[in-house]
């Protein structure tokens, strides 16, 4: 799986756009978790010694309204990255306009800044998920080169990546590369059992990896927001679960050519809210109210996965199982951790 890295471009003294994926946990504006920077590290220490004027860019959690933009800023992960790298971060709180411009001009070869959340150009019509062509131009204009290093929103067609990178000359970073490089071999030539875990809010971001995967892999073990897509579309109650409703009739055609791979949930812990510390309890996957929504995974689909995985000598997982972010619905995320963690020979 040959991809062009930044070994393969010439970044002295050039603006390198670096996309980044820096969508960290917060909480009240704090990083709970700076995993996800300190693995751009080795991609952002090399640019730098190379001499690149550098600007990093990345998404932060979901931007729906004025009331997000605040609790969204990477500010403080600017800062949380200039204590990583010993240098310092100039950060421009901004996504575009002159202040920005000016600050890339100004950078000299072997520094760096970022500006803001891209997710906050969404306010507006949606422009960054949506890949917004005036957006992706505007972003490239900035640079003379591009980066890509965020593999986990690599799928998604945003202005941020595919936007920038039709207009520039572009590579993968470190982190991409090492991704690529693992994931490829892994589903190329796996041994066998191969078993995929695929978990995450959306089918739609994962439509081409679970067709694929159907071809290849012995079994398919689904949960996450996407499990009640599918639950939906085999006529199950999922209460007031996330659900993609025009993707019920994929959903149901990706069943059936599975022809038995695919394994879902068969019970699961819901809520009537979509908080931290709401009361919550395990359901079957035939018994959710219609006040409640599914939060994680139950202890049954967390038996049944571990059976499923037992034995397995390749294992590649995409997505977490539940709303992890809150202590209380982590609980099958860990589990699947634990259980792989203890595989023997995968």
């Amino acid at each position: 799986m040959k991809k062009k890295t930044i070994e393969d471009l010439n970044v002295q003294g050039k603006k390198v756009l670096l996309r980044v994926d820096f969508n960290v946990p917060m909480q009240d504006g704090v990083i709970t978790d700076d995993n996800r920077i300190r693995q751009a590290l080795p991609t952002i220490e090399y640019l730098l010694e190379e001499n690149a004027r550098l600007i990093l860019f990345s998404h932060l959690g979901r931007v729906k309204t004025a009331d997000d933009l605040l609790s969204n800023s990477l500010a403080p992960v600017a800062n949380r990255l200039s204590e990583l790298i010993h240098k310092p971060v100039q950060f421009i709180n901004k996504t575009r306009g002159p202040e920005l411009e000016a600050a890339v001009e100004a950078l000299k070869p072997g520094s760096l800044l970022m500006f803001e959340n891209t997710r906050f150009e969404d306010l507006d019509g949606n422009k960054e998920s949506k890949n917004n062509p005036e957006l992706g131009s505007y972003w490239a204009s900035l640079g003379d080169v591009f980066v890509n290093d965020a593999f986990g929103t690599a799928h998604r067609a945003h202005a941020s990546n595919v936007g920038i990178a039709s207009h520039l000359d572009s590579a993968a970073g470190f982190l991409m590369e090492k991704e690529l490089r693992y994931i490829g071999d892994a589903v190329d030539n796996p041994d066998r059992p191969f078993i995929a875990i695929l978990g995450g809010a959306k089918v739609s971001d994962k439509i081409g990896v679970i067709e694929n995967l159907i071809k290849k892999a012995d079994k398919i073990l689904i949960g996450g927001g996407m499990a009640y897509t599918f639950m939906k579309a085999l006529g199950y109650p999922i209460g007031l679960s996330i659900c993609e409703y025009d993707k019920l009739i994929l959903a149901k055609e990706l069943i059936e050519k599975g022809n038995g791979k695919i394994v879902l949930p068969v019970d699961v812990i819901v809520s009537t809210e979509f908080k931290a510390d709401s009361p919550h309890h395990v359901a079957s996957y035939k018994d959710i109210n219609d006040n409640e929504m599914g939060m994680d995974v139950g202890p049954k689909t967390i038996e049944l996965f571990k059976k499923e995985l037992r034995g397995a000598k390749t294992v590649v997982w995409n997505g977490p199982l539940g709303v992890f972010e809150f202590e209380n619905f982590s609980h099958g995320t860990r589990s699947i951790c634990e259980i792989l963690a203890h595989l023997d020979g995968a």
